[in-house]
């Protein structure tokens, strides 16, 4: 005998001659309909703005020069030779040893494959013939004077009075070591190092534009401290280049931002004060300058999980009270900003002290959010390459102007044996094509295209090429 489930609902729709729908079956109907009229707008846009962005990059055939893969054969990892070092021994005490292993390892076999010795060096005072002005990613750069050039986890300024890009970064000219047992590898501050150009390949030194304390043992500059991510803006109307880093001490616990002034982009800068942003911890830090003229801050905060992003006062000199949260629970830093046809991009890194991990790219239509990550841009090399950012870590984004949707990807190859021979890897960064990969949080894919960093042994812009007046 058929038993009825008396817990069973009637599965016939409500809906019966001379009675009226149910409520909720008429606001479902309405939201499926909305939902659909969103995926064909949604889709139709994103291939307007797709075609209109490849029609406009396919005029510059240096864009399609630099969409080129370059692809790496898989590195292997040879078999062991004598005692590891410590510092990869500590990292995978009872794994099998991998290639970040065999990157942080300074007796590793493979050494030279992620820091070319001096003999291949970059020098612009020679005649490198058909090398000239071509960027060799992670190999030593020298400035004119033939010395390695020292703007470690640096940034750009773009100073439209003397058409002159400016390079600001960590002076690292000085010995390696650990402040206590398990301190991080460690530089005492020297200073923020300023290198100028015309070409963004020829650099001269301009001297260390702000330098350590040396005796005040109390002062945030004092050697024994920490002084990291330098980045300079002009403000039109004072005049004055201003300067935020990041301040710590040896052990992180004072995590704040500093602030100087100067009346030249080559300094000397004075440093005036350090302070927690609308009063939260800051380490990785970035300033980014918008069209309007308004600057805003981004740094890592609460112990790194978030990203914290607000704008500053009109002379750049301290932060405004609002203040947004974002990419909260990721674990980020090292944020690099930039902008291309009104919305906001931002690459950022995961946190593992020196060793290189992946980049995401996240997209924005307002710099306070919400910010949406897009994945990994990394493009080329081969898998481990991407997945280690071509073993570096983001710090700034240069726009190209005269080339739509294209800049120059900053990054820091972190060499923690030695931070002085830390290398750089600068990339061609490409704004274009269709996203491949959903929103994280939100239904759908990303009205904006994808942002893509393309792996390049050797690459330059073009010879023709010209900083605009």
């Amino acid at each position: 005998m058929r038993v009825r489930n008396k817990y069973r609902k009637p599965t016939a729709f409500p809906c019966n001659a001379g009675s009226r729908c149910s409520m909720s079956a008429v606001v479902w109907s309405l939201v499926g309909f909305l939902v659909m009229l969103h995926l064909y707008s949604h889709v139709s846009h994103k291939n307007a703005v797709s075609g209109d962005i490849q029609l406009r990059m396919s005029r510059h055939p240096l864009v399609r020069e630099l969409e080129q893969v370059e692809e790496e054969e898989n590195i292997q990892i040879p078999p062991p030779r004598g005692k590891r070092s410590p510092r990869a021994a500590k990292r995978r005490p009872k794994r099998t040893t991998t290639l970040i292993d065999e990157f942080l390892d300074e007796n590793s076999q493979l050494r030279h494959v992620f820091f070319p010795k001096m003999k291949t060096a970059v020098d612009p005072t020679k005649d490198m013939r058909k090398d000239s002005y071509h960027y060799h990613p992670g190999r030593i750069w020298l400035d004119t004077e033939g010395n390695p050039i020292q703007a470690h986890g640096g940034g750009m300024l773009y100073d439209e009075r003397s058409s002159t890009y400016y390079w600001y970064g960590e002076y690292k000219d000085g010995p390696t070591y650990h402040a206590h047992k398990k301190g991080a590898a460690r530089v005492d501050i020297i200073g923020v190092g300023c290198y100028s150009s015309k070409d963004l390949w020829t650099w001269k030194n301009e001297g260390i534009v702000l330098a350590a304390e040396e005796t005040d043992e109390a002062h945030d500059l004092h050697k024994s401290n920490v002084l990291e991510r330098p980045k300079v803006i002009y403000n039109e109307k004072t005049g004055k280049y201003v300067m935020w880093m990041h301040i710590d001490d040896a052990n992180y616990t004072k995590a704040a931002v500093g602030i100087a002034i100067s009346d030249y982009p080559t300094g000397p800068f004075d440093y005036l004060r350090s302070q927690r942003p609308h009063g939260y911890e800051s380490r990785d830090m970035t300033i980014f300058k918008d069209d309007d003229g308004v600057a805003y801050l981004i740094y890592s905060s609460e112990d790194n999980t978030e990203l914290h992003i607000g704008p500053l006062t009109e002379d750049y000199l301290d932060v405004k009270p609002d203040m947004q949260r974002i990419l909260v629970g990721q674990h980020r830093e090292a944020p690099a900003l930039f902008k291309y046809q009104g919305t906001y991009y931002m690459i950022t890194s995961g946190c593992t002290g020196w060793a290189p991990n992946e980049a995401l790219a996240h997209a924005a239509e307002s710099i306070m959010g919400p910010w949406e990550t897009m994945g990994n841009p990394c493009i080329g090399g081969n898998k481990m390459f991407r997945l280690a950012t071509f073993f570096a870590q983001s710090t700034f984004v240069i726009p190209l102007p005269g080339i739509p949707g294209s800049f120059i990807f900053m990054a820091d190859r972190w060499n923690p044996a030695d931070l002085r021979d830390s290398r750089y890897v600068w990339l061609p960064l490409i704004v274009g094509g269709p996203a491949d990969r959903p929103f994280e949080f939100n239904f759908g894919f990303p009205l904006w295209p994808r942002v893509s960093i393309y792996w390049h042994r050797k690459w330059r812009l073009p010879l023709s090429w010209r900083v605009s007046k």
